[in-house]
């Protein structure tokens, strides 16, 4: 269960720059507003709920990539931040530290 809560804990770690980006928007600032805070709120709650089993070391290492990894598509396919081979392969390499990480 604990790793469940892990991808819960990284997926609300996606979020909150997602508002904080809506909160640059002039109708959406409210929104955004609320999910930062929310965002933030069920990222914290499920990280700890996570590293009750999981050693912290892997478990901040694994939503910390969830978060940059997902934010980073977020930002190119919702957003149009720009891109480049070198930006997918970091992103990539992110990955595949946070694979071996729970490999090991």
């Amino acid at each position: 269960m604990s790793w469940i809560y892990l991808l819960l804990a990284g997926g609300f770690e996606m979020g909150w720059p997602v508002g904080l980006k809506m909160i640059e928007l002039a109708d959406k600032k409210v929104l955004g507003f609320l999910l930062v805070v929310g965002c933030v709120g069920g990222s914290s709650i499920f990280l700890w709920l996570a590293q009750k089993e999981i050693p912290i070391g892997t478990a901040y290492a694994v939503w910390t990539g969830i978060g940059a990894a997902g934010t980073f598509l977020i930002g190119v396919y919702v957003f149009g931040d720009e891109t480049n081979l070198m930006r997918y392969f970091g992103i990539a390499l992110i990955i595949l530290g946070v694979s071996f990480l729970k490999a090991g």
